[in-house]
């Protein structure tokens, strides 16, 4: 497959981003097209939609390899959600550590230039993508076929995540440009920490937006921002 696209976030690392898409709407991104692929008649009517679905690839990770029958040691995984413990079959997660590793997507269209110097370029919110990624289609959502929120989710719905909340002070907060304030603030609301890391004496980080977030949880799920730093540029 071609690589369409790259999109462009403010997550240099894959810890921190979100594990689904829209759960931080305030998140913004572009995704700009390849070369070969900056053709704007292919966005025609695009416009009248507003959410897309993007195809993109797992391209930080180390895809299991697959011998043949009787290799099953890709067939599970640990889906976060239930602990980091219980072994799940992979059809029934959305872990990264599959056969092929391809990821599906819903963001929402907030604006699409045809004329930029990279040629078309839309700009989406609510995306669970690292920077750079590879995007390999993009598809339109269509509610009459995509939308069926009286479906069944499986152990998602009986084993609900909780949010943190979160202490981040305006003098550290202010140290973020100002458009990207409530994006880190919902990024830290969603519990970026591994499901088996739970010492309240843990500091932790998360590139964003070109700075450094520092955090603690205690054992109430109170998130407390201690400081915040500028990365070095060839990280940010």
């Amino acid at each position: 497959m071609d690589i369409i696209a790259r999109i462009h976030t403010d997550f240099p690392t894959k810890f921190g981003v979100p594990r689904q898409s829209g759960l931080v709407p305030e998140l913004k991104a572009r995704i700009v097209f390849e070369p070969s692929y900056r053709e704007t008649a292919a966005l025609r009517g695009l416009e009248g939609f507003d959410f897309i679905w993007l195809i993109w690839g797992f391209s930080a990770n180390d895809t299991p390899e697959v011998t043949g029958e009787g290799d099953a040691e890709w067939a599970t995984v640990r889906p976060p959600r239930l602990g980091g413990n219980t072994r799940m079959g992979v059809w029934a997660t959305r872990s990264p550590f599959r056969p092929n590793g391809l990821a599906l997507s819903s963001v929402k269209i907030e604006r699409i230039e045809l004329d930029t110097p990279e040629g078309p370029v839309i700009t989406v919110s609510g995306a669970d993508l690292m920077d750079g990624t590879p995007i390999y289609d993009i598809k339109p959502y269509i509610t009459f076929t995509d939308s069926h929120p009286e479906a069944r989710s499986g152990y998602v719905d009986t084993h609900v995540k909780p949010t943190l909340s979160v202490d981040f002070p305006y003098s550290l907060l202010s140290l973020l440009p100002a458009d990207k304030r409530h994006a880190a603030i919902g990024v830290l609301e969603q519990d970026p920490r591994p499901s088996y890391q739970t010492d309240p004496e843990r500091i932790y980080g998360i590139a964003f937006a070109g700075f450094d977030i520092r955090f603690s949880v205690d054992a109430e799920l109170h998130a407390t921002v201690v400081d915040v730093v500028r990365l070095p540029s060839e990280i940010s």
